[in-house]
């Protein structure tokens, strides 16, 4: 029986980082995933491949009714060939998962392919074309998430279908109905509604994104309207029900009237839920909560003292990089080192076009907790930059306290805004005010001086462009 200093069980951002970690820091390392491809849900059928087809898509957006305005003409019509995309999109996958592939051999890392299931705290049963059993000293539960759902809906991944469907079809729907107007809804409604698909978005809160800040829902849901989509908030789904080749939504609105959304295809985008299947927790004394993710503490350790958990299995947002930041944490941990983790500093990004990011609190949070604070906010549109490539939308707002003009959170959207948060991010590191944004020189002319202008904006109201 082979013996590790800590085994992996799951190989997604989370698991596959943790291990490199822990294998750089001299610890025997082993990794145990199910599926033939390391890389997890990003990788495979989530982050990765759904830019891809936001790149792509938004190339073909360009070409059709933008590149006339730059003086660009394209003799005969500009088509889609989704099954090329599609196709494109895999390859990018390919080369990512195999990058994964030439890290773990890098670093001496044992890969296991194969369901991992506790026999008992330091044994590990792992259930592939053979079955073997290994032995490890800590073990990090890395096992991700899989697409909810409701009780009352059947996904045939035919015509009702999760996102890892929508991201392999063989057609452009003429009709996408997507229930949840949250980031994956939102992102794969894009991509589709580029390419000539009538797109419907099902709400059931009181507006799009509804965990981040309230200015930003408002400009994203006026840049879906523009492009054409149905966005229907406040709107409780009823039933789900195919008929043939034709799906129909039923959803109440909330004047309680029930309304009728007939498509030939429903991504059921309602979120995200831990997944431990197989996995034998209870034999590990391993405790999940009543929502069934895998409890730790401050650690990241479970109720089994050498065992680690992190990511979507845990409590927290479901990201990527806030599963690597943990993955790290927990490698840092068992080598006796001290690392931190600042939740509050885990940016959230939403790869529409215009994009959306966040860092830090909202002013609905802020609001709440009482806390006085000021605002400074920029439109992208008083860019000299933005003017330039025609990338007008979004504004970037800085949130900073009060009294002691520490920025408390930004919340942009806009042009390369999924780069931009980065700056925020730094800044609020280290607790810097307004001001000190202010005064930091930023290249003319960038998409970041929109950070500059809305730190200057929430400092007297100093901004100089608007």
């Amino acid at each position: 029986m082979s013996q590790y200093d800590v085994a992996i069980i799951g190989s997604g951002p989370g698991g596959y980082v943790a291990a490199i970690r822990c294998a750089q820091l001299g610890m025997k390392t082993a990794i145990i995933e199910k599926y033939s491809t390391l890389g997890g849900t990003c990788l495979n059928v989530g982050c990765i491949p759904s830019k891809a087809l936001l790149s792509s898509s938004h190339h073909y957006e360009e070409a059709t009714k933008h590149f006339e305005d730059h003086g660009i003409e394209i003799p005969g019509e500009v088509k889609v060939n989704l099954e090329k995309m599609i196709a494109r999109k895999q390859s990018v996958v390919d080369q990512t998962t195999g990058g994964i592939d030439f890290l773990m051999k890098k670093n001496k890392i044992d890969v296991y392919q194969g369901v991992g299931s506790f026999k008992d705290a330091t044994h590990i049963t792992i259930k592939g074309e053979k079955e073997e059993e290994i032995e490890a000293k800590n073990t990090i539960i890395a096992t991700g998430s899989k697409p909810s759902s409701l009780p009352f809906i059947n996904i045939d991944k035919e015509r009702i279908i999760t996102s890892t469907e929508a991201l392999k079809l063989k057609e452009v729907p003429k009709h996408l109905i997507i229930i949840g107007g949250g980031v994956i809804g939102l992102e794969l409604g894009q991509v589709y509604k580029r390419l000539g698909a009538e797109v419907t978005v099902v709400e059931y809160m009181d507006r799009i994104l509804p965990t981040m800040d309230a200015g930003l829902s408002k400009e994203l849901n006026k840049v879906f309207k523009k492009a054409k989509c149905n966005m229907m908030v406040s709107h409780k789904v009823q039933s789900v029900e195919r008929n043939g080749d034709e799906v129909v939504v039923k959803a109440e609105n909330k004047k309680g009237e029930v309304v009728e959304f007939k498509g030939d295809y429903c991504l059921v985008s309602v979120g995200r839920r831990p997944y431990t299947d197989g996995l034998n927790a209870e034999a590990a004394g391993v405790k999940l909560n009543d929502r069934g993710q895998v409890e730790v503490n401050e650690h990241l350790q479970t109720s089994a003292s050498n065992i680690y958990a992190i990511g979507d299995v845990i409590k927290g947002a479901m990201l990527a990089h806030k599963a690597e930041e943990e993955g790290v944490f927990v490698a840092e941990t068992l080598a006796g080192q001290k690392p931190h983790i600042d939740y509050n500093l885990i940016p959230g990004v939403v790869y529409t076009w215009p994009e959306v990011a966040a860092v830090g609190k909202t002013e609905e949070e802020l609001k709440e907790a009482g806390t006085k604070y000021k605002v400074g906010q920029f439109p992208f549109r008083a860019l000299g930059r933005a003017r330039a490539s025609g990338d007008i939308d979004g504004f970037v707002k800085i949130l900073a306290d009060e009294t002691t003009d520490e920025v408390l959170g930004v919340h942009m959207i806009g042009a390369r805004c999924a780069d931009l948060i980065a700056e925020a991010v730094t800044a609020m590191e280290f607790r810097a005010s307004a001001e000190d944004i202010s005064r930091m020189s930023h290249a003319h002319p960038t998409f970041a001086e929109a950070v500059k202008e809305a730190a200057l904006a929430a400092t007297e109201d100093r901004a100089l462009h608007v």
